[in-house]
């Protein structure tokens, strides 16, 4: 049977949140509870996740891994500078990463061999060189084996991908095999519903127009009653989900968390008035609230008279008539700036707040870009590169002021310590405290979370 993704996703908490109750009584206590269900096997004190994607594949020539003895057709216009770490630097246009980089690991020598955006995507979200259709994201992986301790979803996906770049929403909206009670909240359907948008509410806590808090409290009484007699051990544990989803529908927890209005105009504006920065911020307070990973599609919005094409900010062909060095939306010169601030902003907040020791934040894109500057269909550009490409991580117990493996003169191939994505998602999930060959196949003992092995940070 086919899974209708846009069925099953569509406004999840939202209106699974609103608990749909238009619907049928049961019906209408299923979907949030479904979100909200968690294996209650925890066993420790699980760390959480804001894991952001360079959607579009960011160059690592002009970022993490510049070549400045490189031929000016490779190396481009843009000069290295230093960092806090000795030895270590970065394009000129990340200074505020580069003043703490201190807190920062940087993988040079990410690497795979598929250079099309919607099969790397779904390799990356998945921690496979080959996954299947049905294999789940690393969100619901940590959905299912770390969840929330608090009334909050453990899984949310701020700003959806979108173009035809886009991995299958399967892939990341639907939980995989391990079923839609593992797949996140989805907020952001469109390029401007964000918080950076003048106006912005999140609705996914509000009842339909002809709910009201009468009529919905008077059906939960009634499915009480039905329920309050029957032993069915899988009917008590949704009876136990559905008292969360109600609670949280009741509760102001959520509708406070979601809101960065209740942040001071200074915070908003250290992490950028822009969708990415607000994103960020919406992001750190979800995890301050108890959710355990974010994921944030690094959109960067719109520079001034730019027009909406997509939300692949990091796709720098020189194909929407902007180049890749330029200010416009899929240009470095616009779109870089504004993350390496952000991103230094998240970390630096997360510090201040004491979230960084148990808060790993995971900079990445699907794949890199070409180390020779071509011409694109209207303005220069550099094309995908899976071979050689970089990443970033900071919290967690991941050491900072430390680079791990290298690429060529040219960053064209992995000259040491390649990093595959099964490695990637292992080295992520072991610093989230979860064993990578934890069973989790249908079955329950033949496939593991995760066949990579974690990375060994040595300096």
């Amino acid at each position: 049977m086919k899974l209708d993704v846009t069925k099953t996703r569509r406004r999840q908490v939202l209106q699974c949140g609103t608990l749909g109750l238009a619907g049928s009584l049961t019906g209408s206590l299923l979907n949030l509870p479904q979100l909200l269900s968690a294996n209650s096997t925890t066993g420790q004190s699980a760390r959480s996740c804001i894991f952001i994607f360079q959607y579009g594949g960011l160059s690592q020539l002009d970022s993490w891994d510049p070549k400045p003895q490189a031929p000016a057709e490779i190396r481009g216009p843009y000069k290295p500078i230093s960092t806090k770490t000795p030895g270590f630097q970065v394009g000129e246009l990340m200074p505020n990463l580069a003043s703490i980089s201190d807190k920062l690991c940087v993988i040079r020598s990410m690497s795979h061999s598929v250079p099309v955006h919607n099969v790397a995507n779904e390799m990356l979200l998945a921690g496979s060189s080959a996954p299947a259709k049905n294999s789940p994201s690393l969100g619901s992986i940590v959905t299912r084996l770390r969840p929330s301790e608090t009334n909050m979803p453990s899984h949310v996906w701020l700003q959806k991908f979108g173009g035809g770049a886009a991995p299958a929403e399967s892939a990341y909206l639907s939980g995989g095999h391990l079923g839609i009670n593992h797949a996140p909240l989805l907020i952001g359907e469109r390029h401007d519903d964000n918080p950076g948008t003048p106006g912005f509410q999140v609705r996914a806590f509000e009842s339909a127009a002809d709910i009201t808090p009468t009529r919905m409290e008077s059906r939960w009484n009634l499915l009480q009653k039905l329920q309050q007699n029957d032993t069915n051990t899988k009917l008590q544990a949704l009876t136990t989900l559905q008292e969360k989803a109600y609670t949280l529908l009741h509760s102001n927890d959520a509708k406070i968390a979601f809101n960065v209005e209740e942040e001071t105009p200074q915070m908003r504006d250290h992490y950028g008035r822009h969708p990415f920065g607000q994103n960020l911020l919406m992001a750190r307070r979800l995890i301050e609230s108890g959710v355990r990973l974010v994921n944030v599609v690094a959109w960067m919005g719109l520079a001034p008279n730019d027009k909406f094409v997509s939300v692949e900010t990091w796709d720098m062909h020189g194909n929407a008539g902007i180049g890749i060095f330029d200010n416009g939306w899929n240009g470095l010169g616009w779109a870089l700036p504004r993350a390496d601030a952000s991103v230094a902003a998240l970390i630096q907040d997360l510090e201040d707040r004491g979230l960084l020791e148990s808060t790993l934040v995971v900079l990445v894109g699907e794949f890199g870009r070409t180390p020779k500057i071509s011409r694109g269909a209207s303005a220069i550009g550099r094309d995908h590169w899976p071979n050689c490409y970089s990443a970033m991580l900071a919290g967690a117990g991941i050491p900072g002021g430390l680079v791990y493996g290298a690429s060529d003169e040219t960053a064209m191939w992995v000259r040491e310590r390649p990093v595959s994505p099964e490695d990637f998602n292992a080295t992520v999930l072991t610093a989230l405290g979860i064993d990578p060959a934890t069973r989790l196949s249908p079955d329950g003992f033949t496939l593991p979370a995760n066949t990579g092995h974690p990375l060994q940070f040595v300096r």
